[in-house]
């Protein structure tokens, strides 16, 4: 695997003073934005304790571990960045009680940590960390501000969070309580994925997520930060302006499958209210699982607690022997054990070589538990799932009773 990095900053056209910091670290893998905010230079020093901190722990932590893709590794280096990150927090806000002209200082730290197999973010405040796969652009961290909460709530709409005083107010920050909560996400990374890392003086410039990618494709890489931070300060330069862009290349032959992965669980009813990072989410919950022609996947009767959904191959389901009806590359069955936890109404054989992505009723209800969103927008698709298969029931039965003859229609009622 073969990465590049590249980055610039600029004051702008209104400050002062730039109070953005950046880290292209090559040997550890490791990015950073931070975006420094408290005057009189302090959040310059905030921005600068925050890199540096945070890099001492996670290069000291990194020569610890195996970069293996199994859970405990991914559990450690997501640890290692939460504790790398709070302890830049512990570090700002202790110079901020040693010199008093510096209380208050606080910072936005973006943090992206690449490995062989995965990558992984940190991340506080209104920084952001864009994606760009395959053309399509998503934004894989959440703004901790009021305005996204005032949306949130709907108190306030988009358009007016333009023209908002409090467009600039942060719910969370590192430093200015001696301890933060940090956000956490990990996710396989493909041949060609980019990233941007950049301070809210550039994301609040962007039109559309979809900008990201086309100031990309402009022209060279090299000059792409360049080119962030030129139109950043074309359409006002209100504040300081950071671009630092990641490209990874040479990465492997399983590359597609990954965002093909992404794509079918995207289009699946039960999924289709997640945002991209949720789905990554649910990803990260699942595992694969390889059948050979002929084999059962699971019979009727046997109590399940999984979902399958179809990578590429056949599966036919069958009922008392007889087959119901057949799917491929898509298709998904079982999904009603994730509820209920009950006994199966059908089995399933695979017809052909067939690959699935299998979904755990336990780690799909722990993720729920830790994401209260996450929770809503899958109850929601249950429901309409369920009420969809209400009413095709509904329907089978009057279609039943309009082809019975009468006395057994009497029968019935």
């Amino acid at each position: 695997m073969h990465i590049i990095a590249q980055a610039h900053t600029d004051i702008g056209r209104k400050k002062r003073s730039n109070e953005d910091t950046f880290l292209i670290d090559p040997k550890s893998k490791l990015y950073i934005v931070a975006d420094g905010m408290g005057g009189h230079a302090a959040g310059e020093v905030a921005s600068a304790t925050a890199v540096e901190s945070s890099q001492k722990v996670i290069r000291e932590g990194l020569a610890g571990i195996e970069l293996n893709d199994d859970e405990e590794t991914r559990h450690m280096l997501l640890s290692l960045l939460e504790r790398a990150v709070r302890k830049a927090g512990k570090d700002i806000h202790a110079e901020a009680e040693r010199d008093i002209s510096k209380r208050g200082m606080g910072t936005t730290v973006s943090l992206l940590l690449l490995t062989p197999m995965r990558g992984y973010i940190a991340h506080v405040g209104d920084s952001r960390v864009y994606l760009v796969r395959q053309g399509e652009v998503f934004q894989l961290t959440e703004d901790h501000s009021l305005i996204r909460e005032l949306i949130r709530s709907k108190k306030i709409t988009p358009e007016e969070a333009e023209t908002s005083p409090y467009r600039n107010a942060l719910t969370r920050a590192v430093g200015v309580y001696a301890d933060v909560e940090v956000d956490l996400l990990d996710f396989e990374i493909a041949d060609g994925d980019q990233f941007l890392l950049c301070s809210d003086g550039l994301s609040n410039y962007f039109e559309t997520d979809a900008e990201v990618n086309s100031i990309l494709v402009e022209g060279r890489f090299e000059s792409a930060p360049q080119r962030y931070v030129d139109v950043a300060n074309a359409r006002g330069g209100k504040d300081n302006i950071t671009g630092l862009i990641v490209k990874i290349e040479d990465r492997g032959a399983q590359s597609d499958d990954i965002a093909f992965r992404l794509n079918i669980l995207r289009q699946m009813p039960i999924f289709q209210h997640l945002e991209y990072v949720e789905l990554i989410e649910v990803l990260n919950s699942s595992t694969q699982r390889h059948y050979e022609a002929s084999e059962m996947i699971f019979d009727e009767g046997v109590k399940g607690d999984e979902m399958f959904v179809i990578l590429d191959g056949e599966v036919s389901i069958r009922k008392g022997g007889q087959i119901v009806i057949k799917m491929g590359q898509g298709g998904h069955f079982g999904e009603m054990a994730l509820m209920d936890r009950n006994h199966r109404s059908a089995s399933a054989h695979a017809e052909a070589e067939t690959r699935v992505i299998v979904v755990k009723r336990r780690p799909l209800f722990r993720l729920m538990q830790q994401n209260n969103e996450i929770a809503v927008k899958l109850l929601w698709c249950f429901m309409q799932v369920l009420n969809q298969r209400l009413r095709y029931t509904t329907q089978d039965l009057e279609r039943m009773k309009r082809d019975l003859p009468l006395e057994s229609v009497l029968d019935l009622d």
